[in-house]
């Protein structure tokens, strides 16, 4: 069994790499500001008073009409907003996992999900993924974490997973799906489903995503990012749908008072725009389905020219990102230097000059080869660019995202010749 402890983000023999407190943000778009949502930001910069805790009514109406519009169905008393999905889960977890439970997630999960219930203090164990997608436990490796914690005097109370995955850009089946959330509310767990990257779909026609709730709505909490695809990184707003039961109504309480001693608000212009966003007008959605239909193509191309070097990794299937094995390279990696996740952070961020954050960031062990590599970067280095990528109708043949496509295929191919060089002749 796996645990996370404190300080575990930063590999052993890696003391004196990068800061402590480095942690990926999520991959963004790498795109200039929708107008119309700029124009509802600045309309709302004079607003100098503070929003609610929780959110204003007019966001919270805003966050239920979104969630009706996907089959989950709720009312303003069971959302709450705030500044970001961290405040958000950290509020969670301390609501339900604050008084001594123990915290699950995937492994590999997002970066920011376990050091919030590590600055509660709690232990966070990692639960294996099956090989073809992540973000998901599978049930029988959650079902054995769950008896061995409680074996080891352990209290198993939260769940954390998301069906579209950050960072293995992946989309957990639904008949995958149905068995963990099965197997984890028949041994009282709650989930808390992150769904920032669920309108991110690459194939959105072609690929089932079921949310928890819709399967157990009494024992799942969601949470949205609105910077998986609604507003810009930059403008930190995120809501959370509780179970519409007595239990849930509590859970509600809770959260709004550790947001009321945490201070944590959506700043007025923020929630504006984010009330625009999730009202998902037209200028909106026209512009979500153009951004993923634009990463969706170089996320691809980019898993062709990773795999084709020699390395592994699952094709995308949401989001601005993919993660990558590199455990068939190893040897030309450690002629190179390279032994863990961190070395391996550490070369390809400067030879792609982007960040490529290691696999350990993500949970998975120090030693395993594997990074996640952002699509963003690749998009242009001015607003000009990164504008023409969105609008031609053929982005790939650009010359500076060709360029760019090709400098990230050189860095590979550069390693698969490596590994060729490595290998005993015949």
């Amino acid at each position: 069994m796996r645990r996370t402890d404190p300080g575990a983000h930063r590999g052993e023999g890696h003391e004196d790499h990068g800061p402590v407190r480095y942690g990926p943000p999520l991959p963004g778009d790498g795109l200039p500001v929708l107008p119309e949502l700029s124009a509802v930001l600045a309309a709302a910069a004079d607003r100098a008073g503070p929003q609610p805790v929780g959110g204003a009514p007019a966001l919270l109406e805003a966050a239920c009409g979104y969630w009706t519009r996907r089959g989950l169905s709720c009312v303003p008393d069971q959302v709450a907003a705030g500044p970001g999905a961290p405040a958000l889960l950290l509020a969670l977890t301390a609501a339900l996992a604050g008084d001594g439970a123990d915290v699950l997630v995937p492994r590999p999960c997002a970066a920011w999900w376990a050091p919030y219930a590590r600055l509660l203090g709690r232990p966070v164990y990692h639960v294996p993924t099956p090989a073809e997608s992540g973000g998901v436990p599978d049930p029988y490796a959650l079902l054995e974490t769950v008896r061995r914690i409680r074996a080891e005097g352990g209290d198993p109370r939260l769940l954390v997973l998301s069906v579209a995955d950050d960072p293995t850009a992946t989309v957990a089946p639904p008949e995958l799906l149905h068995e963990t959330v099965e197997a984890a509310t028949a041994e009282g767990l709650h989930l808390v489903s992150d769904e920032t990257w669920r309108d991110t779909l690459h194939a959105p026609h072609e690929t089932v995503l079921l949310s928890p709730a819709e399967m157990r709505p009494e024992d799942v909490t969601v949470v949205t990012d609105l910077a998986g695809a609604l507003l810009p990184a930059g403008w930190p707003a995120a809501v959370t749908r509780f179970p519409g039961t007595d239990t849930g109504r509590r859970l509600h309480a809770r959260v709004l008072d550790i947001l009321t001693a945490l201070d944590a608000r959506v700043a007025a212009p923020v929630a504006a725009a984010a009330g625009y966003a999730l009202d998902e007008p037209a200028p909106v959605t026209e512009r979500r389905a153009a951004t993923v239909r634009l990463h969706a193509r170089v996320a691809a191309a980019a898993h062709a020219a990773v795999v084709a070097a020699g390395a592994l990794a699952r094709p995308p299937q949401t989001g601005r990102h993919l993660y990558a094995d590199l455990a068939p390279l190893r040897e030309p990696l450690a002629a190179r230097g390279v032994g863990d996740a961190q070395d391996l952070e550490d070369l390809l961020t400067a030879r792609l000059g982007m960040p490529a954050p290691g696999g350990h960031r993500f949970g998975d062990d120090l030693g395993a080869l594997r990074v996640r590599l952002a699509t963003g970067p690749l998009l242009g280095g001015t607003d000009e660019e990164r504008t023409e990528s969105l609008g031609s109708p053929a982005p790939l043949e650009l010359p500076h995202l060709r360029d760019a496509l090709a400098s990230l295929r050189s860095a590979f191919d550069d390693l698969r010749d490596d590994a060729r060089r490595w290998e005993t002749p015949r």
